[in-house]
């Protein structure tokens, strides 16, 4: 498998950061147990793994695969019963105590244990206000009744921050704590304050850490000691007011990024998925507001330019025959993986994407601008008709006005069986007021001195 002196570990190595178990199979006898310890691995962390096959046994016949598959079942991590009534003693008197509290759930909620119920649960029972992480859009109904919006600091939904950071108490569940999601660590919150929930450990007011506590036991424990507490919601109310509509544009007009997606909230439903690239599409995806049964992905834990070309291939081969994948996709992130497209079309997926043309790396330039942020212009829909081939399963358009847009959607709307593809062309310099706000505070972040050691 590998010649003259290089070490197997490099290969490894390289994928150490984004996996959470790599293993190599050289010998015939080991295969059975390896596997079965990386299936398990990738199955308890909803985590890739990396499993390395000499190419000399890869095609060797195993003995224990043989005959008939074998179910595959695991032994989940049991909560230790003392920590978990010791953790919803002190969640509670921290929470029952406070005059505002408030929950915001993250990410995490939705790896081993699936705690979006429970989650939900707590906060009927507490009658608290939620707020969720940009990265965990989704995972709470956004027409419940007491639905604040995304919390992201100072690109929160409008008065998230305010409320939440003005609490005296707040829960967090399955959060990610970066400079990403804090926008360059500007968070006003304070760790006296918090109820920091984990996958299997809980941390009350940075004191009190229990583990060995499954998230979704701790919070369904929890729902039945709190104290409904509606205070919090009672004052976002009061201040709320409800943000402007999109006016149409003038007839003939050049595109806006904000009418695109004013179009893309109309085509919501039950019936589809939305996924959104690293870039300006982060922010104003948070703006729509999703329907009942809408899915939602997006992923910002690496900012990942590309990421989401080859996401929405494996989103929408899930999702084929159950709901439609809608994606925004900038022309940078684009180009470094659209030769995924290309297998889209093989599978005969039918996602809509709307690529946003606007000549470059639109979130890097306002974090740190540079000739470098410029990329070569593509002919995007006429490549995406190369990639068919004159098969006739792509739809693609370009629209530069609204009139093109809506064209084009109802094309693709009437479209089902292809894949469609509007680009859509919007100025260099369009993007949202969030990304101003976050690239600004991003930046201070990054160009700050280092500590002394």
């Amino acid at each position: 498998m590998y010649a003259g002196k290089h070490c197997p570990a490099c290969t490894l190595q390289l994928h150490m950061l984004i996996i959470v178990l790599q293993t190599q199979i050289i010998h015939l006898e080991d295969a059975y147990g390896l596997l079965d310890e990386a299936v398990a691995a990738a199955m308890r962390n909803s985590k890739p793994v990396y499993i390395s096959v000499c190419c000399n046994l890869a095609g060797e016949v195993h003995p224990s695969f043989g005959g008939d598959p074998v179910p595959f079942a695991l032994t989940p991590k049991v909560t230790n019963e003392r920590s978990l009534e010791a953790a919803v003693k002190y969640a509670s008197e921290f929470l029952n105590k406070a005059v505002k509290p408030v929950m915001v759930g993250g990410v995490k909620m939705r790896w081993p244990g699936k705690a979006q119920d429970a989650f939900l649960k707590l906060s009927e029972a507490g009658q608290y206000p939620v707020a969720m992480q940009p990265s965990a859009k989704g995972f709470f109904p956004e027409s419940h009744n007491r639905f604040l919006g995304t919390y992201w600091g100072q690109v929160s939904s409008p008065y998230c921050s305010e409320v939440v950071e003005s609490c005296d108490a707040y829960l967090f569940a399955g959060a990610i704590h970066n400079d990403y999601s804090s926008v360059g660590y500007s968070l006003l919150l304070k760790t006296e304050k918090m109820i920091d929930v984990g996958l299997f450990r809980v941390t009350i007011g940075g004191r009190h850490t229990f583990g060995c506590v499954n998230m979704r036991d701790f919070l369904a424990a929890l729902a039945k000691a709190v104290k409904p507490n509606s205070t919090a919601w009672d004052n976002f109310q009061r201040m709320y007011v409800p943000s402007a509509q999109v006016p149409p544009s003038e007839p003939g007009s050049p595109l806006r990024t904000n009418i695109i997606f004013k179009h893309i909230q109309e085509m919501l439903s039950s019936e589809t998925a939305v996924l959104v690239e690293t870039g300006d599409s982060w922010f104003n995806g948070q703006k729509l507001k999703l329907p009942d049964g809408c899915l939602y992905e997006f992923q910002m834990q690496f900012g990942s330019i590309g990421w989401s070309v080859g996401a929405t291939l494996g989103y929408a081969q899930a999702l084929k025959g159950k709901k439609r994948v809608i994606a925004s996709i900038g022309d940078g992130s684009f180009q470094v993986t659209a030769q995924d497209v290309s297998t889209m079309i093989r599978y005969r997926l039918n996602p809509i994407i709307f690529l946003i043309n606007n000549g470059g790396y639109t979130i890097e330039v306002e974090i740190h601008d540079g000739p470098y942020n410029n990329i070569q212009g593509w002919d995007y829909s006429g490549l995406v008709q190369c990639f068919d081939n004159h098969q006739g399963n792509v739809y693609s358009a370009k629209a530069k006005t609204e009139d093109q847009l809506l064209e084009a959607i109802a094309k693709a709307n009437e479209n089902t069986d292809k894949l469609c593809f509007i680009e859509c062309f919007v100025h260099r310099d369009d993007c949202s007021k969030e990304l101003l706000e976050w690239g600004s505070r991003v930046a201070s972040a990054n160009s700050r001195p280092p500590n002394p050691q």
